[in-house]
């Protein structure tokens, strides 16, 4: 059974590999504790029998969410992790009294849109050149 739950310290590494594996400029160790350590930052992780298998992180800003970071473990992948991910965030959210969520995603990357779409996400705009290695611009989601 996959356990979602708060991030701690100590799922930190992980975390942080599975950036490296995941994007062409991944967060640190260090930004990755710092995050969790603010006041205004939720991150959360999914994990089965002990393993972890994703994880992704909630900027709280003016009563919205920012969510980041959303990554799934390339062999957890296909198994509704991201979508159990996302739906534990945005009901965390939820408890903490957000109106709305947005995030920003690479217009190439279909799987992604189409996971947020089907969580009720809607493409409001693009931000040109947003994302760097490569050059691609990023699209504006938000669920309001």
């Amino acid at each position: 059974m996959i356990v979602y739950r708060a991030m701690t310290p100590a799922d930190v590494p992980f975390i942080s590999r599975l950036e490296e594996e995941t994007f062409s400029m991944p967060w640190s160790e260090a930004s990755f504790l710092q995050m969790i350590e603010q006041e205004d930052a939720r991150y959360f992780v999914a994990e089965e029998d002990g393993k972890l298998l994703g994880g992704c992180g909630l900027l709280l800003i003016a009563g919205e969410g920012n969510i980041t970071n959303v990554a799934v473990a390339q062999e957890a992948r296909r198994r509704g992790v991201g979508t159990g991910l996302l739906r534990y965030l945005l009901s965390e959210g939820d408890k903490e009294g957000l109106s709305a969520y947005t995030l920003e995603v690479r217009v190439s990357n279909t799987a992604a849109i189409g996971l947020y779409r089907k969580l009720g996400f809607v493409s409001e705009g693009i931000r040109p050149n947003f994302y760097e290695k490569p050059v691609e611009d990023a699209m504006i989601m938000w669920k309001r």
